[in-house]
């Protein structure tokens, strides 16, 4: 963080210079650092031509924003650090973005082509270091454009508490400023300039230079915690000069007076900003572990995987038995889908054991304790197998159907069938935990009118449980056994997003927050009729802010070209090749056929008591809510 100006004028001959008067400026309420009027430096060129090296650092740059009479350093660090400092390491300081030290001893002056090769190889170094964190391009898409051109909202990055910075944003929002590299310049070397955040998008903010005021004509969109975007006063400290776009150069004729009234009091990011992106970044899941995961091609069971890439926090698990490596899984390292070593013995699920009895040697089984644990009380009322709920179909996410509690597991995990669509085997129910917010209540889509799919072949429509309980003789999973807590998740209707697409989960899509019922989102694909929507939790680890693929370097899919729209409409039960690589689209295996696939290998069913005591319930659940 800056904290001001010096005159860029007064003669630094000596080690050191009187400081101007500090201004002082009233504490504004916020988490990000101010900027204040009392004794930084900022280059700035006042018009005339002419370039110059820096004799302490080795920069290059407009030889009028240099500092001191002479024109010898481009800062007053750098002039006070040749009359003191070892100018041998200080250069290498400097390079490596650390303040030089007081105490080394005056070495001979370096010759000139030396200091510019290793500012060179600096750059260099530089601009490698971008690379690896370069966008991954999506030809034809651009977020900026997107938004710009339709009106668009996003959602917060606060909404994210899984993403990198989703719970250390703080109050970064419009008007914050940040030194970015200028690209309106003729210069050679790059160089910098003050701009403000006019609108934020997820991570992507929308900046416009200062001294352009109402005119937007060279605003642009980046990523905020990209490797260019710095906190207002890194220019000052690293030794960068600070460059006024050419199309405004001639606006004023002291840009320094300009710069001092325009940021002081001002926000702008923290010092440690960048670090904290970073740090934020780091996965404890690291490639060769070993993990159990639920089995794509039949939900009732686990299999064990192996973690093959880890991006962004999402795992690409291949399967043991996989020789090609071909036989994947994506999901994000919070999924409820990936367990440890041994959790399917330890709680009674089906578990699919692997062909390779000995595990590799590179391979080591996940620590236990990177997998989320809830604890339940299981010991008073509790769900019992025959009980009816409401539960969103893993096989087509933007349905929630009439099901049955088929099995009571250990630890609070439950096997549900979808009624009217079962195999008499079990081998297409799935696993739910009881605090899932992917199950609910009878009654639950009647009162937030959302619309109950009905079991396969029931006649009597419209459905009313009432009747169905009665003719099946069965009773509704009591309510208070429900998860009903309602996060602030800070979502509202019409929010763009990156979305995983969940009946191919290697996809990141464009998205939009179409219905909010309490916790739960409605996901719309853009470009993608309604039926391929998909119901998700708003603490979902599968969705992410804008601009959270350009971070990661993930593949973001963009909204579906109007020749797949076309498409749509003339095969409205089949989803585009694309996109239902994994789940052959929205229809379910025949029995016959999950039992002829069942047989091609062994499968392990752990047994575990399940309590004896019955109970029942309201139908009633929540307060209605409008759509």
């Amino acid at each position: 963080m800056f904290d001001g100006y010096d005159s860029c004028s007064e003669d630094t001959s000596s080690s050191s210079s009187s400081d101007e008067s500090e201004e002082e400026v009233a504490p504004l309420p916020s988490s990000l650092p101010i900027i204040k009027n009392n004794g930084q430096v900022y280059t700035y060129p006042d018009g005339k031509s002419g370039m110059a090296t820096c004799e302490m650092c080795g920069m290059v740059g407009v030889r009028d924003a240099f500092y001191s009479k002479t024109k010898r350093f481009c800062s007053v660090s750098c002039s006070r650090s040749y009359s003191s400092n070892s100018k041998k390491a200080s250069i290498l300081a400097r390079l490596q973005g650390k303040p030089p030290t007081k105490k080394a001893k005056v070495l001979q002056k370096q010759p000139l082509v030396a200091k510019l090769a290793a500012y060179a190889q600096y750059q260099a170094t530089l601009q490698n270091q971008a690379k690896t964190k370069a966008a991954v391009p999506v030809e034809g898409f651009s977020w900026g454009n997107y938004i710009n051109s339709n009106s668009f909202t996003a959602a917060p990055v606060t909404c994210f508490k899984h993403a990198p910075m989703g719970t250390c944003w703080g109050d970064i929002s419009e008007g914050v400023r940040v030194e970015v590299p200028n690209t309106d310049c003729s210069l050679p070397t790059k160089v910098f300039w003050i701009a403000g955040i006019v609108k934020l998008a997820g991570y992507n903010a929308l900046l416009r230079y200062e001294g352009f005021e109402n005119d937007s004509s060279l605003d642009f969109w980046c990523n905020v915690c990209g490797s260019d975007i710095h906190p207002v006063g890194w220019c000052a400290t690293s030794g960068k000069p600070l460059v006024p776009p050419r199309t405004i150069q001639h606006k004023y004729t002291n840009w320094k007076a300009f710069l001092v009234k325009r940021l002081t009091g001002a926000k702008t990011l923290p010092p440690d900003f960048s670090q904290k992106v970073s740090e934020s970044m780091q996965y404890p899941f690291k490639t060769s572990m070993r993990v159990e995961v639920v089995d794509k091609t039949h939900l009732c069971r686990t299999r064990v995987a192996v973690v093959e890439s880890v991006i962004g926090g999402r795992l690409r698990l291949v399967y043991e038995e996989s020789e090609d490596k071909t036989d994947d899984f994506w999901c994000h390292m919070y999924s409820p889908l990936i367990h440890h070593i041994g959790w399917s013995r330890s709680i009674g699920h089906r578990f699919k054991r692997s062909d390779i009895t000995k595990k590799q040697d590179a391979h080591f089984d996940a620590p236990a304790h990177l997998f989320m644990k809830v604890k339940v009380d299981t010991a008073g009322e509790w769900f019992k197998e025959g009980m009816k709920l409401e539960a969103i179909d893993p096989l087509n996410l933007s349905a929630i159907c009439v099901a049955t509690i088929r099995k009571v597991l250990a630890d609070g995990y439950l096997m549900i069938g979808i009624d009217g669509s079962e195999a008499a085997d079990g081998s297409d129910w799935f696993c739910y935990h009881a605090t899932s917010p992917s199950i609910f209540p009878v009654g639950f889509c009647e009162i937030n009118m959302i619309e109950l799919t009905p079991p396969r072949g029931y006649a009597k429509l419209p459905f009313k449980w009432f009747d169905y309980l009665r003719e099946t003789d069965s009773i509704a999973a009591p309510v208070k056994l429900f998860n009903k807590e309602v996060p602030n998740h800070g979502f509202h209707v019409g929010m763009k997003l990156e979305a995983v697409d969940l009946m191919e989960p290697r996809l990141v899509c464009v998205a939009t927050v179409t219905r909010i019922i309490h916790r739960l989102l409605r996901i719309h694909f853009d470009g993608w009729e309604d039926e391929y929507d998909q119901w998700v939790d708003c603490e979902s680890p599968d969705l992410y802010p804008v601009g959270w693929c350009q971070l990661t370097g993930y593949q973001l899919q963009p909204p579906a070209p109007q020749s797949s729209r076309d498409n749509q409409s003339s095969s409205s039960k089949q989803k585009k090749k694309s996109k239902s690589q994994q789940y052959k689209g929205h229809k379910k295996m025949s029995s016959l056929q999950l039992k002829e696939e069942l047989l091609d290998g062994e499968e392990y069913s752990f047994l575990q008591g399940a309590s004896d005591q019955e109970s029942n319930g309201s139908a009633s659940y929540y307060i209605k809510q409008e759509p």
